[in-house]
């Protein structure tokens, strides 16, 4: 007996679902084969349930077992061992309780051999030695199409909660770095996040369920846990320090976990977000075309260092802070001879001490970097540079702020430095004084002398 179809298989299950055991089931097989997810239709058990919507648990498709719905394992694990039933790639399964519960019926309807594949063990031992285990997978076209269905469904649900999420207005959360509140969109905070900690967990409308997504992390900070590496550390202040020296304020790709929060991830049946995105590769590289004349490079902007000015071109952004804040970053770099690290170094000084609130000239710290700025402009304090071993120090060789783009923009080249730097950076090798009598022979000074 063939399978019967399923394209709308979910769609109807929304629509019966508030229908009474005797709407459905009573008019028996013939009257109630359209409603295939219909869970009320199943056998009801002590503590068990009878709706799918708000179920805490999952029942066992061929007995009256029930396991939570976070316990999905140990169903499986049941199933293998008390029913020798095998599910083919089950985490590829969009929502898993639905997809139980639409087996549980068929099975109660047709027997099991005409949807699952036959696997015998033991088949060279005698006869009342070998068992039989049995396959479902996509291959049957029923479970394809179900699985296709609960794939367009999640879809669904996750565009209409980040749809949600977009719109909201009341939500209320706390930075895990800096500890201050944020009322409003989500976005402010993650962008937030991003902008002050160099904290980027991705673009606030690429991310779903967001509320849960911080949770979490703050959840593995609160256990003295790296985001990145995901070492755990004996106390904050040796974990903050850990991931901001080694650049670990960013979250494990490898991580699966972090995947139901990325809605790229619910794009496609069974892909992940690096699948989709070889892919999208593969694409870009099987329609390369030679002809490179409409490229068009957009560069990065880099951001002044005592506000919030952006500048694409590096000059603007050098006679913006001169004029602004009296700050000329090409002078001090010629006067001091700074080599390009010792401007690497400078550079995240100045960040840090800005991002701290605090004044590099006086030392005083302030509440906001509105009322730092104010101080060292009406002080002249954004030219008053501590002494060199204040600054010059192996720690500001790591970025205070992972895209700091003006790092890349600083200049080792001797174009920049005046003559006078070109010279004495020529290196004077002695003479050989060792024959002092031949030296005077060829020695330049004696045409000098001529002359």
């Amino acid at each position: 007996m063939a399978a019967p179809k399923t394209r709308g298989a979910v769609t109807q299950l929304e629509e019966d679902g508030g229908r009474s055991r005797s709407e459905v089931g009573g008019g028996g097989y013939e009257d109630s084969k359209d409603c295939i997810l219909e869970p009320l239709s199943l056998p009801e058990s002590p503590g068990g349930t009878t709706t799918l919507e708000g179920s805490p648990s999952v029942p066992c498709i061929f007995c009256e077992e029930h396991f939570p719905v976070a316990e999905q394992d140990k169903l499986l694990k049941h199933m293998i061992i008390e029913h020798k039933f095998v599910i083919a790639d089950v985490k590829l399964v969009a929502d898993f309780q639905r997809y139980i519960l639409y087996w549980k019926k068929r099975f109660t309807e047709q027997p099991i051999t005409d949807f699952c594949s036959v696997i015998r063990i033991n088949s060279t031992a005698p006869f009342e030695e070998q068992e039989n285990y049995f396959l479902l997978c996509d291959v049957l076209p029923e479970d394809r199409i179900l699985r296709e269905e609960l794939q367009k469904q999640r879809l669904k649900e996750i565009l209409e909660q980040q749809q949600q999420e977009r719109n909201d207005t009341s939500f209320h959360g706390i930075c895990m770095f800096c500890n201050e509140e944020f009322l409003g969109n989500r976005s402010v905070l993650l962008n937030h996040m991003a902008r002050e900690h160099a904290f980027n967990i991705g673009l606030p409308d690429n991310i779903v369920n967001c509320n849960e997504f911080l949770c979490t992390l703050q959840k593995k900070l609160d256990n003295l846990q790296c985001l990145y590496c995901e070492k755990t550390f004996r106390d904050k202040n040796t974990l903050k320090d850990h991931m901001r020296k080694k650049q670990h304020r960013r979250i494990n790709p490898k991580n699966r976990e972090y995947d139901r929060f990325y809605v790229i991830n619910y794009l496609e049946l069974g892909k992940s977000w690096e699948e989709v995105q070889l892919e999208d590769d593969r694409e870009l590289l099987d329609h390369q075309e030679d002809d490179w004349s409409d490229w068009e490079e957009h560069p990065a902007s880099a951001v002044c260092l005592f506000c919030e000015k952006q500048a694409e071109i590096i000059e603007k952004l050098y006679v913006h802070m001169e004029d602004a804040h009296e700050f000329d970053l090409l002078k001090i770099k010629s006067e001091l001879g700074l080599t390009f690290y010792q401007q690497v170094k400078l550079v995240n000084f100045i960040r840090r001490q800005v991002h701290q609130c605090r004044c590099y000239g006086c030392h005083v710290k302030f509440k906001s970097k509105a009322d730092l700025r104010t101080h060292m402009e009406e002080a002249k304090h954004t030219s008053l540079l501590p002494e060199r071993k204040t600054w010059d120090q192996l720690e500001y060789y790591f970025p205070t702020y992972e895209n700091d783009t003006l790092l890349c923009t600083l200049s080792d080249s001797e174009s920049d430095l005046t003559a006078e730097e070109q010279n004495e950076n020529v290196p004077i090798i002695g003479e050989d004084t060792s024959k002092l009598h031949a030296l005077k022979q060829s020695s330049i000074l004696n045409q000098l002398l001529l002359q």
